[in-house]
């Protein structure tokens, strides 16, 4: 078989979807859900805008 003959999906792909899920999909999908929070957790920008008002006003982090 070249690969001209191969189609993305064989038909047992259809199959297995209709019986089982797409699990890929839904894999992906809990993928980028884990990813975006991660990336809200992970995010320090509202600390480091409060560690540079507390500079600016003349209160130092550790001073």
């Amino acid at each position: 078989m070249s690969n001209a003959e191969v189609t993305e999906h064989p038909p047992i792909y259809g199959r297995l979807i209709e019986e089982r899920g797409d699990v890929p999909a839904e894999t992906r999908e809990a993928a980028q859900q884990v990813q975006r929070q991660a990336v809200t957790a992970l995010d320090w920008s509202d600390v480091r805008r409060a560690q540079q008002g507390r500079e600016a006003r003349g209160f130092p982090a550790l001073g």
